[in-house]
């Protein structure tokens, strides 16, 4: 178990360890393997475990209200590109927009910088919103099977009821439970505003993948393990990652306060999907985000310049 926390956490090659170890590479790589899938395999169903009730949605919905200022977020989602060396025989597959050789992590992230859903293992050539649409987070957001709270109201009073999102960057479409910022560089006011608090609620994502990489400095330097050895060194690290952030309480305090919001139960509007309804929600969004409760003191200055 030593071996591999310091291949991990150090980012090590098979030669250090052959060196400090005398244990010959072939072994090294097998134990890797194995140990990595043997902490994967115990670990993710409790510490990386996909929320399946309203609950434990609305809690992280408000925890991400409490820290980020941004009412029905269930989530922020990203990517990030694993550098490797390029696999045998796989063209350009693996080369991504960066020029360089990877597989992507695309991952959900709540407020407390934790990974609640991830997907390992595409093509560095892929983009993040096909990897998005091809997972099984997103087939179970169109399908209901999350189990999301019903849409409501952003504040209580107001009559137009709006569904719990997940918000991601311009790699990613507009949808009814998916937020992107507005397009273009002559934005008015409010959507500026819209902009910059859809980013103070995004960079959790961002941050979570910081915190990833230099928890696990493996990530510094081009993974040198086929493609499979790389996905378990990912999920792994990634579920260690939480196992680590649950046990330690400092970075969960992290820009909270003691705002609250009142929401009001309401019956769920009929789930319908992209084009002008997603752009309703957003200016629903965007329309709270400039009234008198929604507004923050300092976004006004926060967007100038």
């Amino acid at each position: 178990m030593f071996l591999i926390c310091r291949y991990l956490a150090s980012g090590c090659s098979y030669m250090d360890l052959h060196y400090a170890y005398r244990v010959g590479v072939s072994t090294i790589n097998s134990i890797i393997v194995e140990v990595t899938n043997v902490i994967w395999n115990n670990l993710h169903q409790e510490f990386m475990k996909l929320p399946d009730t309203k609950y434990e949605w609305e809690q992280i919905a408000d925890a991400f209200y409490n820290k980020a200022n941004f009412p029905h977020c269930i989530g922020a989602v990203d990517g990030k590109h694993i550098r490797m060396k390029k696999p045998s025989h796989s063209g350009s597959m693996y080369m991504n927009y960066k020029n360089f050789f990877s597989i992507v992590l695309l991952a959900v992230v709540d407020s407390n910088y934790r990974f609640t859903y991830i997907s390992v293992g595409s093509y560095g050539k892929e983009c993040d919103s096909s990897i998005f649409k091809e997972s099984t987070f997103w087939k179970r957001l169109n399908d209901g099977s999350l189990d999301l709270p019903e849409a409501r109201p952003l504040f209580t009073g107001l009559e137009s009821r709006v569904p719990f999102v997940i918000v991601g960057d311009e790699a990613f479409g507009l949808h009814y439970n998916l937020l992107r910022p507005y397009g273009g560089t002559h934005l008015d006011k409010n959507k500026r505003i819209f902009n910059y608090r859809l980013t103070r609620a995004r960079r959790y994502v961002e941050c979570a993948f910081g915190i990833l990489a230099n928890k696990w400095r493996i990530f510094h330097r081009p993974l040198d393990v086929s493609t499979s050895t790389a996905i378990s060194i990912v999920k792994t690290c990634a579920v260690l990652h939480n196992y680590i952030m649950h046990n330690e309480s400092s970075y969960a305090n992290i820009d909270s306060n003691d705002s609250t919001i009142s929401l009001e139960n309401v019956r769920n509007e009929p789930n319908t999907r992209g084009g002008r309804c997603a752009n309703t929600i957003r200016t629903e969004f965007t329309n709270y985000f400039v009234s008198e409760v929604g507004a923050v003191p300092w976004q006004d200055e926060a967007i100038q310049g």
